[in-house]
């Protein structure tokens, strides 16, 4: 059974940094690995915020390319989220999915996935 398991959210004020962690069991880190972010507010939407290949590659959304970091660490088969330079509109749910088949939307208020996700973990930012 695979279960993801991040931690490291909180709160912070504008300009603040945090750092996620994401650990697992039932499956290897090593693979193609996804952070996604729920935001809930002005609108609510479900955004891919960066991605790391199996090879290290890694991919960042536009609204955080230069903030945040994605690194990994095979020997504890955990990944991290670096987050630099936090504003409000980061504030969100935060988690952690095996890429393969991961994939979300909302739907009348709720946050639907599918494939292997964790629990997530929540991120505030004050202005």
């Amino acid at each position: 059974e695979v279960q993801l398991v991040e931690s490291g959210g909180g709160s912070v004020q504008a300009g603040g940094s945090l750092r996620l962690s994401c650990t697992a069991s039932g499956v290897s880190l090593d693979s193609e690995m996804v952070w996604y972010r729920y935001r809930k507010a002005p609108v609510q939407e479900c955004e891919l915020v960066s991605t790391i290949g199996s090879d290290g590659s890694t991919y960042y959304a536009p609204s955080v390319k230069g903030r945040f970091t994605t690194s990994r660490d095979s020997a504890t088969n955990t990944i991290y989220l670096q987050m630099n330079n936090l504003n409000p509109n980061d504030a969100a749910d935060y988690y952690c999915a095996v890429q393969d088949g991961a994939r979300c939307t909302v739907v009348r208020g709720t946050l639907v996935k599918w494939g292997h996700w964790g629990t997530g973990t929540i991120v505030t930012v004050s202005s």
